[in-house]
Parts: C-alpha cells; sequence; structure tokens
C-alpha cells in the first residue's frame, strides 16, 4: 500500500495559499483563530509571532495533514465545494464569485441583521457590548456591499475584458493594462485588511463569538 505524502510546511509561506494548495489547513488555522482569508497574506511565521503561538505545535499539525490529490475525482468527491478552483480560468472564477458569494451576501445581510437588532433590543441591557457589536457590523455590512460592487462593475469586468484578450491571441501584457488592473485590486486588498480588523474585534467583544449562558 503506497502511503500518501505529508504536508511540506514552509513558515515563509502565506497562509492563504497554504489553505489553497491544502484545503485542510483552514480547520486547523480556525482551530487556532488564525485569519486565512482577509490576512492570508501574512506568512504563517508573521502569524505565529503577532498571536503569540508556538510555530514548532502548528508545523507539526500542518504536516499530519495529507496530501490530497489534485482533482475532486481522485478524491471521490464532486460537491462544489471541493472544486479544483485553481484550474479554473479568471473569468470563470469571477462568476463564480459573483453569482454564488455575492448572492449569498445580499440575501443574508438583511437577515443577520434584523436578528442582531432583536437580539440587542432584549439582551442589551445585560450584555452593552452587543450595542458595539451591532454599530461594527453595519459598518461592516456597508463595506461589503461596496466591495462587492466594485468588483462587480470594475475589476471583474476588466478582468472578462483580458480573458476575451487572451481567447483571441492578444497580447494582455502590455503597461496599460497591468496599470489598469493593479490599482483595483490594491484597494480591494486594503478592503480586505479593514474587514479583517473589523472581524477582529467583533471577535474579541463576542468571545470568539460564543453566546452567553
Amino acid at each position: 500500500m503506497q502511503m500518501k505524502e505529508i504536508m511540506k510546511v514552509n513558515s515563509e509561506k502565506q497562509v492563504g495559499q497554504m489553505v489553497l494548495d491544502h484545503p485542510d489547513a483552514a480547520n486547523i488555522f480556525e482551530k487556532y483563530g488564525i485569519d486565512f482569508c482577509c490576512n492570508g497574506r501574512k506568512t504563517l511565521d508573521q502569524v505565529c509571532r503577532e498571536q503569540q503561538l508556538s510555530l514548532d505545535l502548528l508545523k507539526a499539525e500542518l504536516e499530519g495533514i495529507p496530501e490530497r490529490s489534485t482533482t475532486p475525482e481522485e478524491n471521490g468527491l464532486s460537491s462544489e465545494s471541493n472544486q479544483n478552483f485553481r484550474s479554473w480560468s479568471l473569468d470563470r472564477l469571477a462568476d463564480y464569485i459573483e453569482q454564488t458569494h455575492h448572492r449569498y451576501v445580499n440575501e443574508n445581510l438583511p437577515l443577520i441583521n434584523r436578528y442582531l437588532e432583536k437580539i440587542k433590543t432584549v439582551h442589551g441591557n445585560a450584555h452593552p457590548e452587543l450595542h458595539e457589536i451591532e454599530a461594527i457590523f453595519h459598518e461592516s455590512a456597508s463595506e461589503l456591499t461596496r466591495h462587492m460592487k466594485k468588483e462587480e462593475l470594475i475589476l471583474f469586468p476588466f478582468i472578462r475584458k483580458l480573458a476575451k484578450m487572451k481567447n483571441r491571441g492578444e497580447s494582455i501584457n502590455d503597461p496599460s493594462s497591468v496599470g489598469a488592473i493593479q490599482n483595483p485590486v490594491n484597494m480591494m486588498l486594503h478592503d480586505h485588511d479593514a474587514e479583517a480588523e473589523r472581524f477582529k474585534r467583533m471577535s474579541v467583544l463576542s468571545n470568539h463569538f460564543t453566546p452567553p449562558e
């Protein structure tokens, strides 16, 4: 029986990239409160230093993750959550994000807001932190909506345009194209950093999103 290779851990690798390469790493990062989404550009070493985590312990747990096959079919998996997104074209990814994740956010933000308002009204006196959580959530919801619109109106159309140019055999490496896409991408990254700080604050206020007795 052939043994599966273990995950090889490079502490200078970004945590977001580690989850992209090894999706099971997400479970370990969540266990230690490591944000691999909005703060995914931080290296494992940087995260451990900032959060005072044992790098050796974390590496040992990550190295216990078996290497996955590169495709869902090889793993006997066919669900959407196990799609090999790395093999997708950028325009296909843009369509997927907009049609799946943007739709989910737009449908659920009003629902979460109503529940949060109700919880604050009923329990706000006993738990004053709910007032600050609600304020942060409103700010987050507003910024997230704005962020998604920027993607839908600026970033994603440009990605689709570049994809069409590539399919027609046209060059997409000219300085004007690179410069035009770099500015909106930088703004997206800045938005992610700001959002990470809001979620970190809500996590602290709610005892890591743990409801009180």
